[in-house]
């Protein structure tokens, strides 16, 4: 594992944290085992206090001043925690009389706690320290004075701490041995837990490192854990889908516009040549002539417009004209206009709508370009012979809902979902630029409406757009809710 990137911070805090931790408890702990054993020892010294000595003393000799070392060797020899404890007799000059361990104690002996317990007023005294055979010891020193208060002498109790500080030795080197597993257990499940972390963010980067240089198809392999790492994985994984999908359909609306604009461009050139070569001698056929090369240049006008209505949508830049309108006049006009394509097309459109007017404040342009979409696409995929039904009708006295139904192709279940998406052609051998319903469904939008599309593939698609109109009050018998004007669009 590199100590580089994520693992150095990791380590930095969170094992930094853990030494700390560790070795806060650690010495928290010694301390606290250190402070207990010695208090215990403290404790074994204090339940002979100085008054208790005094008392047994006096019950072993008389009062006198020479009796205190025969009532001292008495008390010495016959001591029952001679096992555990050392005593000693000091006469009233501080020398060593006696030892509970039968050996006489030879030369000067360092003993703070006598003299301490001279001079503190107490009768006793403390101390920690060394013998000099280098034993480590804890003495308790209790004076002993005559009942008329002449000095008497002292008794020394010991214990040894070698067996304590052993003890306690043994439990920190356990204490060490412990945090030093424990600090290795946290260490290697850490080093697992951040190779779980930076690996997948390798393999992240690496892989969005390729989608950037242009690899669409590349993805992050799978991610074991169900997590946010996961999810970003899965995240990216959609997201270069989706992009290579967008890139597909950018190269097939490139592909798809560039034969819709070749298509009248060829014909403008081709008539153009003719009518150069023909001159004035066949005014029919130049007549003939310009009405294809204006027709051709409307229908590339309409492409350039539609293009440049995308263009706007895709940068949010469209933006309305809004004006008092009636929407069911600007229907009328698209479905008026569509009549003759229609029947020329051998298609039955058929025309139902309210006869009262649908007013609403918006752009006249935009709605009726929306209109001429849905209509030029339900024509365009129904068949000779087929039907389209317009229906304009009104749930509520503020709401105008529009349906155009064709007996056409229908979508099928997996493009539905896709179909008012950019570049996105469910049948790509009609003609068409992909972008019409894309440009529809966001005029809408922009005009508080909606745009669902409802398709059964083989059965024909219906198209449903809901706009929010305003009130209208009815003066006319003629006029009343439910009436309608209907147009077959026969042939006049």
């Amino acid at each position: 594992m590199k100590f580089v990137g994520i693992t150095k911070r990791w380590f930095l805090n969170v094992a930094s944290i853990v030494v700390i931790i560790l070795v806060s408890v650690s010495v928290a702990l010694l301390f606290s085992l250190r402070s207990y054993y010695y208090s215990a020892a403290s404790m074994t010294l204090d339940s002979y206090s100085s008054e208790e000595i005094a008392s047994t003393l006096n019950l072993y000799g008389d009062t006198s001043e020479k009796g205190f070392e025969t009532a001292g060797r008495k008390f010495v020899e016959t001591f029952p925690d001679k096992e555990t404890m050392a005593v000693w007799l000091i006469d009233s000059n501080g020398n060593i009389v006696l030892s509970s361990s039968g050996f006489e104690i030879k030369g000067e002996v360092e003993m703070p706690d006598y003299v301490q317990a001279l001079v503190n007023g107490e009768e006793s005294a403390k101390w920690i320290g060394k013998l000099p055979s280098g034993e480590k010891i804890m003495a308790s020193t209790c004076i002993y004075n005559y009942p008329n208060g002449v000095h008497g002498g002292a008794i020394r109790f010991m214990v040894s701490m070698e067996a304590v500080d052993e003890q306690l030795v043994r439990i920190c080197i356990l204490v060490i041995s412990a945090c030093v597993a424990l600090f290795s257990l946290v260490m290697i499940s850490g080093s697992f837990f951040t190779r779980s972390i930076v690996n997948p963010v390798k393999a992240i980067d690496a892989t969005a490192k390729k989608i950037a240089g242009g690899d669409l198809e590349a993805r992050i392999d799978h991610y074991p854990y169900n997590d946010e790492i996961g999810d970003l994985c899965a995240t990216i994984n959609d997201m270069a889908t989706k992009l290579s999908a967008t890139d597909r359909l950018k190269n097939d609306f490139i592909s798809t516009v560039s034969h819709e604009l070749r298509t009248p461009l060829t014909a403008i050139k081709g008539w153009g040549e003719t009518l150069l070569q023909i001159g004035d001698t066949d005014p029919a056929m130049t007549e003939r002539g310009m009405g294809v090369i204006i027709s051709e240049a409307s229908r590339l006008n309409d492409m350039v417009e539609e293009l440049l209505d995308f263009s706007r949508m895709s940068s949010g830049r469209m933006q309305l004209k809004n004006e008092k309108i009636d929407v069911l006049a600007e229907l009328d006009e698209v479905v008026f206009a569509f009549k003759e394509r229609s029947m020329r097309e051998g298609i039955d459109l058929e025309y139902n709508a309210p006869r009262a007017p649908a007013p609403a404040t918006g752009d006249a342009a935009r709605i009726k370009q929306v209109f001429i979409n849905i209509l030029d696409n339900a024509i365009k995929y129904t068949p000779h012979g087929g039907k389209i039904n317009v229906i304009a009708e009104k749930p509520n006295p503020a709401t105008l809902v529009v349906s155009v139904k064709d007996t056409g192709a229908g979508i099928s279940p997996e493009d539905l979902p896709h179909i008012k998406e950019k570049f996105f052609k469910a049948n790509t051998t009609v003609r068409g630029s992909g972008i019409g319903l894309a440009v529809a469904d966001e005029i809408i939008k922009l005009h508080n409406g909606e745009l669902d599309i409802e398709s059964v593939l083989g059965a024909g698609t219906t198209v449903k757009i809901t706009i929010p109109v305003e009130r209208v009050e009815r003066t006319s018998s003629s006029d009343k809710e439910g009436d309608t004007k209907t147009d077959e669009l026969k042939e006049e």
